[in-house]
């Protein structure tokens, strides 16, 4: 069976143009000093031009292949010395959860309450069910596939958390720059230097390790399996070689560009009232993300910024390269996030089986 999705000979006129758009969008931001000028400009670009009518497209390998560049990349940052300090704020790590957690909870509660008279086509327990897996902060697809195994209306969902991820991911970047908050990482960068055979050896051991993911049906394989073999390979004192800089940038463009498609015409004909509800909650809620890392800051000793990336309601990958590209604590913010990942993605169904039980 091929690893790769089917693929139709008039797609590659929509990818190469969805491509160029965001190369020059990424140009452009680059040239303007943006926050992230090779994520936030390939996927502001893409997200316009969608929504706009054009027929984008994003090649689902490209993605992967970005995923497995980026989770390779915060691998090497965890060094036996990174490695013990992370080991050490397992409590803190473990609230954060909780905190992730709870404010799903709420968020959803929320929508249920905002939305009990206006969604009139859904049944209660479709109400239910939507707003709870709309509101769990985990990963937009993997929701999506749980919500609609429960009877979830599954556009909603998916709205709700791409458009979740698109705010958070262009919001504090920007309020980042604008408060002059960067480069306060005091945590060792891993290695530093490319060498052309410790490369192909990493890129070879981490494909591996996202081709068995991804064969155990684990979610986000490409990322998560070259990040856990890389930080193996970190945590016991080898160092491979870095990843060149150009590769990260590539890497950061197609997963812009892979967010940016979602946003269709009929994306922003998705109920209204629905998406400037999600729009609303998620600036309260990174708002309140805000104020929980300030206090695990004064409970930990770092920065607050540092624990504001690790618990904000963004998505893992777009998360962790805001830390790295603005050097704001790329260990503790990518553990902090997988954590949190895999939790919500254990936790989210049994939690709502065990509340109003089973669909």
């Amino acid at each position: 069976m091929s690893l790769l999705p089917s693929w139709r000979p008039d797609s590659w006129p929509r990818v190469c143009l969805t491509l160029t758009i965001a190369l020059a969008a990424a140009l452009l931001c680059r040239w303007l000093r943006t926050p992230i000028p090779w994520m936030i400009g390939p996927l502001l670009a893409t997200a316009l031009v969608s929504v706009l009518g054009m027929r984008t497209e994003s090649w689902t390998p490209l993605r992967n292949s970005g995923q497995w560049v980026i989770g390779t990349a915060l691998g090497l940052y965890f060094t036996p010395a990174v490695g013990a300090l992370v080991a050490s704020l397992w409590w803190a790590i473990a609230l954060g959860i909780a905190w992730a957690l709870a404010l799903g909870l709420g968020f959803a509660a929320w929508l249920r309450w905002l939305h009990a008279g206006h969604l009139v086509a859904l049944t209660p327990a479709e109400l239910r069910c939507t707003t709870y897996f709309a509101g769990a902060i985990g990963g937009a697809s993997e929701m999506t596939l749980i919500a609609e195994r429960q009877g979830a209306r599954t556009d909603l969902v998916a709205a709700a958390h791409s458009l979740r991820v698109l705010l958070v991911t262009v919001t504090i970047p920007f309020a980042l720059q604008l408060g002059g908050v960067s480069g306060l990482d005091t945590l060792a960068q891993g290695v530093r230097d490319v060498q052309a055979l410790g490369l192909l050896a990493l890129a070879g051991l981490t494909l591996l390790g996202a081709l068995a993911m991804q064969r155990l049906g684990r979610a986000n394989p490409w990322f998560m399996g070259a990040l856990v073999v890389t930080m193996v390979v970190t945590l016991s004192g080898h160092t491979l070689s870095a990843i060149p800089q150009s590769l990260s940038n590539a890497a950061q463009l197609v997963i812009g560009v892979s967010l940016g498609v979602r946003f269709t015409p009929a994306f922003v004909h998705t109920a209204p009232r629905w998406l400037a509800s999600v729009a609303f909650a998620t600036l309260v809620m990174m708002g309140l993300c805000a104020g929980f890392g300030w206090v695990l800051a004064q409970l930990t000793g770092l920065h607050p910024v540092t624990l504001l990336l690790g618990t904000a309601p963004g998505g893992i990958a777009e998360m962790a390269i805001t830390a790295k590209v603005l050097q704001l604590g790329v260990p503790v913010v990518t553990a902090f996030q997988v954590c949190r990942l895999v939790a919500v993605l254990v936790l989210a169904e049994p939690l709502y089986r065990w509340r109003h039980g089973p669909a």
